[in-house]
């Protein structure tokens, strides 16, 4: 094979959403979001999965990936659309029975007159100043919104990542403030809501980058594996230097392994010098620049030839790259290029 496999566990996967799930509680519905192909590892397996480890309600970004949803899980599952109802969006979510969350009074009124009766949830800011009803907006239409029957009110934390940020205890309090006595279903909470406890979670919780092994679910167990093909190997001199710009040069025998990826796979240019490639346990320096297609590997701490070399593995997670980056694990993931082959593997992982 002359590109990258990526592997994906997706019993690992099916694993975190139940650990997720018994976090939130038994009295509180998990959804699952597997917006952006399901987190780049391929939507349709991701989310099989998840449907059939107990997951029944679903997020995505717009309307056209609920649509791609909907064909794969067919009926019953329900399927939020973030992005609310948008211009050209109304036979997308009548045909293919979505779940609009609206953010403003424009889409409350496109989604009222174009779909009477048609499901549809609200979505609230309560600070992150990105989606949503402001709270001097949402009183203007509260009467009306509880009349209309939505099925959820939700919003989204900006720094749940952080447990000891002042802004998770604001917008909680703001968000009850403009639901608590609605007596409409609630949403906070992502991965990092979740790990925050109880007074987050609400009716409904909706992880996501815990699902696919990433911070701040340090519990996750891993669901990718990225191996890249060596394409050649070669004998460097001490003072030889390697890839454009001659940013690394020998100071020893080297040997090195040249990788086929590269930026056009989604591995940054930040990670030029900066990172390693394992064979089994064993570190194998990534030296010089990334380029377009490829890498070049140290590998002389190796007693043999390598045919791969694992960028993501147990060794290296997503985190672990993103670090190196100066990144966020949800970039690397969702950046993995599409030349890779990708293996979904259902059996259980020790």
């Amino acid at each position: 094979m002359s590109t990258g496999l990526l592997d994906i566990d997706l019993a690992a996967l099916a694993a975190n959403w139940r650990a997720l799930d018994a976090k939130s509680g038994p009295e509180v519905r998990t959804a699952a979001v597997v917006k952006a192909d399901g987190y780049g590892l391929g939507v349709s397996a991701v989310a099989q999965t998840l449907a059939r480890a107990g997951a029944r309600r679903f997020f995505v970004a717009v309307a056209e990936e609920g649509v791609t949803l909907r064909r794969v899980l067919g009926e019953g599952p329900e399927i939020c659309v973030f992005s609310g109802h948008m211009a050209g969006d109304t036979t997308a979510i009548r045909d293919h029975d979505l779940i609009p969350m609206l953010n403003d009074t424009l889409q409350l009124t496109r989604h009222v007159e174009a779909l009477p009766g048609h499901p549809f949830g609200v979505q609230l800011d309560t600070g992150m100043n990105r989606l949503g009803m402001e709270a001097a907006e949402w009183v203007e239409v509260v009467p009306l919104v509880l009349e209309l029957g939505p099925m959820l009110l939700m919003s989204h934390l900006a720094c749940a990542d952080e447990p000891a940020h002042p802004m998770n205890e604001t917008q909680l309090s703001n968000f009850r403030a403009m639901t608590d006595d609605t007596g409409v279903p609630r949403s906070l909470s992502a991965t990092g809501g979740i790990l925050l406890g109880r007074d987050y979670h609400f009716d409904v919780t909706r992880p996501g980058i815990g699902l696919y092994g990433g911070r701040p679910f340090e519990e996750a167990r891993p669901v990718v594996r990225l191996s890249l093909p060596v394409i050649q190997t070669r004998y460097l001199a001490p003072g030889e230097t390697v890839g454009y710009g001659n940013t690394w040069t020998a100071k020893r025998p080297t040997r090195l392994a040249t990788v086929a990826s590269g930026y056009a796979d989604g591995i940054s240019r930040h990670l030029s010098n900066g990172i390693s490639l394992f064979h089994g346990e064993t570190p194998c320096p990534l030296v010089g620049r990334v380029s377009m297609d490829l890498l070049t590997i140290d590998v002389t701490a190796l007693s043999e030839e390598p045919e791969t070399l694992d960028l993501l593995c147990p060794a290296q997670g997503i985190d672990a790259i993103a670090d190196a980056a100066q990144t966020i694990g949800y970039e690397v993931l969702t950046q993995l290029g599409r030349r890779y082959g990708r293996r979904h593997r259902q059996r259980e992982t020790a």
